[in-house]
């Protein structure tokens, strides 16, 4: 199964000539969900070749324009372009209200529904869940209730081994339970146990979104041994009361927080304009984080399965 981020957006507060605000697409196994949406997020995904109609829900972190100005048109397009299933749209209050303000006046004729659900921004708990996948809300620390999203693939069925099958003469309903993680007792009452006759495919995989807030320790926690973790690097280390004013963090403070959350790989985004060489910033976070890369746009980060 695929598990990927493709970058959108990277920048903080407006746009450039070469930048987009906050917006990404997690793909999981050809599942594509919306994690933020900047201004220009339609552009920006027609340009990365990925169809918006197969969106399956939106996640917005907080109500900051740079976040969710892309949103209203996106909602507008799906309809020109024939959407008929209801669309999630996860966000903090008062989302419901302006989606509701632009339903009366813009959407009137929208032959699809949007359903928003409310992400309490004070807990860390699942805010949607399928077959395949937990989405967890992680609680951030901004100027305005913000949460950054925890994706978690859900941990793969046992397979049974098929030598093992073979040497002990399984039966059919005995490969049903084996799967199921029960021990097998054969016919001449000798038990086998599950962890013999199984093994598990690939470990479960992780992305966390963490954008905006000030260095939290507490979010760290939530998303400990993370796969690859998205960090906002709003300043540098040199601007760290700065930083601390406004609810952004630093190039230190997000490498400490991968350091903290045990993460195999962090990357790092929402870049103040006044910043033209995003190198100088990702050398900084190296320092404390090695395995630190720019979050680039049009780029898509690949998450291995761990067998």
């Amino acid at each position: 199964m695929s598990f990927s981020v493709t970058i959108l957006g990277n920048s903080s507060a407006k746009p450039t000539p070469k930048a987009h605000p906050s917006a990404q697409v997690v793909n999981l196994n050809e599942q594509y969900y919306l994690v933020d949406a900047g201004e220009g997020v339609q552009q920006q995904l027609i340009r990365r070749g990925i169809n918006p109609l197969r969106l399956r829900a939106v996640f917005i972190s907080h109500l900051h324009g740079d976040h969710c100005f892309g949103l209203f048109p996106l909602i507008a397009t799906l309809g020109l372009e024939g959407k008929r299933t209801p669309l999630d749209i996860y966000a903090p209050a008062p989302m419901g209200e302006i989606l509701e303000y632009h339903r009366r006046y813009f959407w009137d004729d929208l032959p699809y529904e949007v359903k928003w659900h409310e992400v309490r921004t004070t807990e860390h708990y699942i805010v949607m869940e399928n077959s395949t996948l937990e989405v967890w809300a992680v609680p951030l620390r901004h100027r305005v209730p913000t949460a950054g999203y925890l994706f978690k693939e859900k941990e793969p069925g046992l397979n049974v081994n098929k030598f093992k099958i073979e040497r002990y003469g399984l039966s059919i309903a005995q490969i049903v339970a084996a799967k199921r993680g029960e021990d097998i007792t054969l016919d001449n009452g000798e038990v086998i146990p599950n962890s013999v006759l199984t093994y598990k495919p690939y470990n479960g995989r992780s992305y966390a979104y963490l954008s905006d807030t000030n260095y939290s320790a507490r979010a760290a926690e939530r998303v400990r041994g993370v796969d690859l973790l998205y960090h906002e690097t709003t300043y540098s280390s040199r601007e760290e009361k700065w930083a601390k004013g406004r609810g952004h963090s630093t190039t230190t403070e997000a490498a400490k927080v991968a350091q903290l959350a045990e993460a195999k790989r962090l990357i790092i985004g929402h870049f103040s304009s006044r910043y033209k060489d995003h190198e100088v910033l990702v050398e900084e976070c190296r320092t404390i984080f090695p395995n630190t890369d720019i979050a680039t746009e049009g780029e898509t980060f690949y998450i291995e399965e761990q067998r």
